[in-house]
């Protein structure tokens, strides 16, 4: 099967926008220096056994050319991240300079979903599953 393994977010500013993913979601972020062009490893979580490696990892791209422009409809790829409680996260991305991109949504049988933006306009997905009981 082809699966998703790997994403990249693209910014100007590479250590403001580490530092949002950093806060928000407590991603471990390493920057692998300029031998490499800066670009930055995305570690999203661990196993069970805490090894890095649950979850799709990624990294932090230096951004080619102009970002998203306010008002375009979205042209990419969303990731969507899994959170616990989706109003204690869209609190911390406002805190952390997120900007929102849609209103929280019910989602039927799948859980409360909601969009926003990081600092460099790059969209994402909050999503907080349905809890099956």
């Amino acid at each position: 099967m082809n699966r998703v393994v790997h994403f990249e977010i693209h910014a100007k500013d590479l250590d403001k926008t580490q530092k949002f993913y950093e806060s928000v979601f407590g991603w471990d972020i390493k920057d692998t220096g300029p031998q490499m062009g800066n670009y930055r490893l995305v570690y999203t979580g661990k196993d069970a056994a805490g090894v890095q490696g649950a979850g799709i990892n990624g990294g932090i791209t230096p951004r080619q050319g102009d970002g998203p422009k306010g008002g375009e409809p979205v042209n990419a790829y969303v990731c969507t991240i899994e959170v616990e409680n989706i109003d204690a996260t869209l609190q911390k991305i406002e805190k952390a300079g997120g900007t929102v991109a849609t209103d929280k949504m019910d989602v039927t049988g799948v859980g409360i979903l909601a969009y926003r933006k990081d600092p460099e306009g790059n969209i994402f997905g909050v999503l907080q599953p349905v809890q099956n009981s």
